[in-house]
């Protein structure tokens, strides 16, 4: 057997590539916070409260769909219980803030209003670590990666894939959301937790301290984007594609899945649990409402209709899926579920490759035109060859003997 040649790694993006990034830094970071807190209310350039509220939440959403991408995407597992780790990071925090309310709650009392109200004389033991924001945000981090390692470890062992285990998701997420509902479990009832007032000793409803959560999301988001680029173009990534594509030519090639899956499936919780964290005190509630069926159903629609395996496509799908979303809840609020399954079905339909694929398709069809007649044959007959193995299994390394290490 010949010796496969690696393809060669280019940058980490195009310089098109990093122009778009620093231009959605600067939007982020200066030009948001210049139209919300220093231009005029009356100005139609001014970014209203409102507005900053609503991008910072889709943020959070797109976070969420670029971890979808990453495991469905570009690895083939298609999930449909990511809301349950989205919902336990902002759970995580929202147990803090809880904390951080102090006496200044309707009881007077050093525990959580509906703590006393169920006649709790101490907080459960869960809520040892709540009042440290230090061991917050690692517990924002461990808790989702946990639950995520434990359950993926058996399922993937257990060689659990395609529709079955998008329904044992589904099934682990719905069961949390009843245990949530539960009052004796210390979590809120079906209430959840809401009526926030500080965090680190500042008032959270400070015009500040929203473009700081704001920005700090959108920081987020830019930088989880860089890290899925770089590890989408490592080896790990490659052989990521390769399990999605020919799963059983990967292991005769010499590769375990397992480690590789299971990688990325705690990556991706543990990125929707970050995402959850900067949701709750932004959107200023937290309830078991998270965990619902429907809330995971969506993060898989926002990455399908933006497309997959591009990791930007997700998170347009997000901002495009939401703002509408935004919309037609206010304009026409008994249709918006019949709109999010027409959408999910015609994207299925006639758009397998979401807008990213539609616009790369239609860029590429317009290139093509423009070469001479010869050189658009030759274009094709490279497109025709490419496409006889999955490009990701050719790529995996070989030894000299030909053999993939």
């Amino acid at each position: 057997m010949s010796k496969v040649t690696l393809p060669t790694k280019g940058p980490l993006l195009s310089g098109k590539g990093w122009t778009a990034f620093f231009v959605a830094l600067i939007v982020v970071c200066a030009l948001a916070p210049v139209l919300n807190m220093w231009v005029p209310a009356d100005s139609p350039l001014h970014m209203s409260d409102y507005a900053v509220a609503l991008v910072g939440k889709i943020m959070c959403y797109a976070i969420c769909a670029l971890a979808m991408d990453l495991i469905w995407g570009y690895t083939g597992i298609l999930s449909l219980g990511h809301g349950l780790f989205f919902a336990l990071g902002g759970y995580m925090m929202g147990m803090y803030l809880m904390r951080q309310i102090g006496r200044d709650g309707n009881y007077k009392s050093d525990l959580p209003d509906f703590m006393v109200f169920l006649d709790w004389k101490e907080l459960p033991w869960h809520w040892t670590f709540s009042g440290s924001f230090g061991m917050t945000l690692l517990l924002i981090v461990a808790v989702p990666g946990l639950i995520a390692f434990v359950f993926g470890f058996f399922a993937f062992r257990s060689r659990i894939k395609g529709v079955y285990f998008s329904i044992i998701t589904q099934a682990m997420t719905f069961a949390a959301m009843l245990l949530f509902f539960r009052n004796e479990t210390g979590f809120g009832g079906n209430n959840g937790f809401t009526d926030f007032k500080r965090i680190l000793n500042i008032p959270i409803a400070t015009q500040e301290m929203r473009m700081t959560l704001f920005a700090l999301t959108g920081l987020t988001l830019l930088g989880f984007f860089l890290f899925a680029k770089w590890l989408i173009g490592s080896k790990f990534g490659r052989v990521l594609q390769a399990i999605r594509d020919a799963e059983t030519r990967v292991m005769f090639s010499g590769y375990n899945p397992l480690p590789y899956k299971l990688t990325i499936w705690v990556i991706s919780a543990v990125m929707c649990g970050v995402a959850g964290a900067l949701y709750v005190p932004q959107v200023g509630i937290i309830n078991p409402g998270e965990m619902s069926a429907a809330n995971s159903i969506e993060i898989a629609v926002w990455a399908a209709v933006g497309g997959r395996a591009t990791l930007i496509g997700p998170i347009i799908g997000a901002f495009i899926v939401n703002g509408a979303k935004s919309w037609l809840t206010v304009a026409y609020p008994e249709y918006w579920l019949y709109f999010l399954g027409a959408l999910f079905i015609a994207v299925t339909l006639f758009l397998p490759n979401g807008i990213v694929g539609l616009v790369r398709k239609w860029l590429s069809r317009e290139k093509t035109q423009a070469l001479p007649e010869p050189a658009q044959l030759a274009s094709r007959a490279v497109a025709a060859e490419k496409g006889a193995e999955p490009e990701a299994l050719v790529s995996l390394p070989v030894d000299a003997k030909g053999a993939r290490a």
